[in-house]
């Protein structure tokens, strides 16, 4: 049987790739997310995680959820949406089809249509190949990358959520799952765009429902931040419509998870959105 070992919400800006170059005003502003970012791939290897599967939030799709089951991801990869931030990014990580495959299938026995996908011109978007660059740098866990769409409801990703729940405990896998996305997301206009805008929320609304959300987490009021979570996304721009924290509190067990809530860094703005690495702790 396999298990759930760790699970959690973290940031895949393109500003922490920026801050690491030489000379970057960004390296102090990013260095604790990056640094929590590696902790997580620490206590991941630790736990002895064998595979992750990451709700990718830049993945987003027009047509139905798509997992990428390829057996190696391999590419270089450079951002269309901030090639200044992230350009000729490479990237060696073992797949696991298997674990992709069984997503889809437990999905389509709750009546949801998910493509598990083997095509090797399928690459990695950057809402997994950022959290992987920092938390699998030598590929030690293979890797599956789940889809976020654009036109679905919030049902459906509950309906995924739980799918690739079962599909862990069915495994043989010891497994990481990642939402991996903002707080809210709602982006500072382009002639507002520049350095400042880098480390400032475009919405004091989105900020404060931002920290009560923290608020709700560290207190464990799950209940509650589940029944706000179809307008917090709507309300406060939600990136991918928050499509992989609903998956991710639905493979936790939604209103029946207890655990703890660890923030690892100061919440920060990016660019206008609100950003966080939160681990929510499973029982063994």
């Amino acid at each position: 049987m396999g298990q759930l070992v760790l699970a959690a919400k973290v940031t895949h800006v393109p500003s922490l790739m920026l801050s690491e170059q030489p000379g970057s005003p960004l390296r102090d502003a990013r260095k604790a997310a990056v640094e929590s970012l590696r902790e997580l791939g620490r206590r991941a290897k630790e736990r002895g995680v064998t595979s992750f599967v990451v709700f990718d939030t830049h993945w987003l799709s027009n047509f139905g959820y798509h997992v990428n089951a390829n057996a190696r991801h391999r590419g270089s990869f450079t951002s269309h949406e901030a090639p200044q931030m992230i350009q000729d990014l490479r990237y060696d990580l073992p797949g696991d089809t298997r674990l992709a495959e069984a997503i889809a299938g437990r999905a389509a026995d709750a009546g949801l249509n998910v493509i598990a996908h083997q095509v090797a011109s399928l690459g990695l978007e950057y809402g997994t190949i950022v959290p992987m660059h920092y938390m699998n740098p030598d590929g030690f866990a293979k890797v599956v990358s789940v889809a976020s769409p654009l036109f679905t409801s919030f049902d459906e990703s509950r309906i995924l959520g739980e799918a690739t729940r079962r599909a862990i405990d069915e495994s043989e896998e010891r497994v990481a799952v990642l939402a991996s996305g903002s707080l809210s997301h709602r982006l500072w206009p382009n002639k507002k765009l520049g350095p400042e805008a880098w480390t400032s929320v475009a919405s004091e609304f989105n900020r404060q429902v931002d920290l009560r959300v923290l608020e709700l987490w560290q207190d464990r009021r799950y209940r509650e931040f589940l029944d706000m979570l179809p307008d917090y996304a709507t309300k406060c721009n939600g990136e991918g419509g928050m499509a992989d924290t609903i998956m991710l509190f639905a493979a936790l067990g939604w209103y029946d998870y207890r655990g703890t809530a660890e923030q690892l860094c100061d919440y920060f703005p990016s660019s206008g959105s609100g950003q966080i690495n939160v681990e929510f702790h499973v029982e063994a």
